[in-house]
């Protein structure tokens, strides 16, 4: 009896070393953002990304202890890749937006203003040219990234402003701040474009350094630009795609598949989670700046043809640019505005046409 229980013991004890999960390796991951979490995507980040890594991780060998380390603790605003180059974080948003020579090919949307406001449709079609391009990919992983996918986006972009405008003529002379790729928007309209981001707009305008800015709805709610900048007018720039997920390469080559098909199925995870309820937000953004004094207007749709024509062909500069340095930019133009039309998108400018 006491032999048979020994080796009921020794049965146990080989079953439960060897039971997934019981003695799963735990990975130190540091996941780092530039903006703080009031932005939707880092508020995302944390609240369903990493939790759908963890999930996926249940009952494997493997599991994750997370520091995130976001609003400028690890990295600024646009700093985020250098942070993955120093090895100080694994997992991080890139803002393909502020990386437009790095990022070229990411960035196709905001050199072709006035399209998609449908975010869902502007992300799934960028996310998808990554698999139909392989170019788009090649940028990220030459920078040591690996995309992981969850392309976060901005909610159709709009103009605040120190005085009230109703067509191009009241811009003339006047500085107005726009994010990176975003200052091609004034090209030729009479304004004069600053270069800024989200943590810079409030300052600048309140200072005088701009006059107005080039943003999107919730996050000009979030940080009351509408108190520096109380006339917003709906100018409908369309919706953009402005970075994704991604993992230091060189780190992520190292794990173990089961990790690294978790870090992509949370991607997943993230941008249905980032763009289910984004409207509500959008609703509530502009609720949030009419209470506090903003007065929202309609740009006409004549004067919004006539911004889209008055702008050089900024997408075809671009393109051809891109081309010379041996990269497929007239094929993602295309391919890009392609889709868009395919999708029955009104355009009151083909960017693809010469």
């Amino acid at each position: 009896m006491n032999f048979g229980r020994m080796l009921a013991g020794c049965a146990l004890a080989a079953t439960m070393s060897y039971a997934p999960g019981l003695q799963a390796e735990e990975l130190d991951v540091t996941a780092v953002a530039g903006h703080p979490p009031v932005f939707l995507w880092v508020k995302t980040l944390s609240e369903a990304y990493i939790p759908a890594v963890n999930k996926a991780l249940e009952g494997t060998d493997f599991s994750i202890s997370w520091t995130e380390a976001y609003g400028g603790t690890l990295a600024k605003v646009g700093g985020e890749m250098e942070a993955m180059e120093d090895g100080l974080a694994q997992v991080g948003i890139v803002s393909s937006l502020f990386e437009p020579s790095l990022l070229s090919l990411q960035n196709v949307t905001y050199v072709t203003p006035f399209g998609s406001p449908d975010v869902d449709l502007v992300l799934s079609t960028v996310d998808g040219m990554h698999e139909e391009i392989p170019a788009m990919r090649k940028l990220w992983e030459d920078l040591d990234l690996e995309y992981l996918g969850g392309g976060f986006g901005l909610e159709d972009y709009l103009l605040m402003t120190t005085f009230p405008v109703t067509g191009l003529a009241d811009l003339q002379g006047r500085k107005i701040n726009a994010p990176g790729p975003a200052v091609n928007w004034l090209k030729d309209t009479g304004a004069v474009g600053v270069s800024g981001n989200l943590t810079t707009y409030y300052n600048d305008i309140q200072t005088g350094v701009a006059e107005g800015v080039i943003v999107f709805p919730t996050a000009a709610a979030a940080a009351k630009l509408h108190e520096v900048a109380p006339y917003v007018t709906r100018v409908h720039f369309g919706a953009q795609f402005a970075g994704g997920i991604v993992a230091k390469k060189s780190w992520f080559d190292e794990q173990d598949p089961v990790v690294q098909d978790a870090l992509r199925k949370g991607a997943s995870v993230f941008a249905s989670a980032y763009r289910q309820g984004l409207e509500v937000r959008v609703a509530g953004a502009f609720k949030a700046m009419e209470e506090g004094g903003a007065k929202i207007s309609e740009l006409s749709e004549d004067e919004r043809s006539k911004w889209a024509t008055t702008l050089p062909n900024v997408a075809m500069d671009w393109a051809k640019d891109l081309d010379g340095k041996g990269l497929p930019g007239t094929e993602v133009l295309t391919t890009y505005m392609g889709h868009l039309k395919d999708a029955g998108v009104s355009l009151p400018r083909d960017w693809s046409a010469e």
